[in-house]
């Protein structure tokens, strides 16, 4: 069975050009959660993780959580 390459949730942040700032200004949070949510300090509901794999267009299979 092949392998799926995963990446991090900064790495599907940036692969989607976006800075954190932009992404935290569409996602109506502020820039310090999408921080915490990409270095593991805060937990990231399942919601909100839906809605981030839609604004970086990328599957959430593909995406490894801290």
């Amino acid at each position: 069975m092949p392998e799926t390459i995963q990446i991090s949730l900064a790495a599907a942040r940036v692969n989607a050009r976006l800075t954190q700032e932009e992404a935290a200004k569409r996602m109506k949070i502020g820039k310090r959660t999408i921080i915490n949510w990409e270095k593991g300090r805060t937990s990231i509901k399942i919601a909100e993780f839906e809605e981030l794999c839609n604004l970086y267009k990328i599957s959430k299979d593909y995406i490894i959580l801290p």
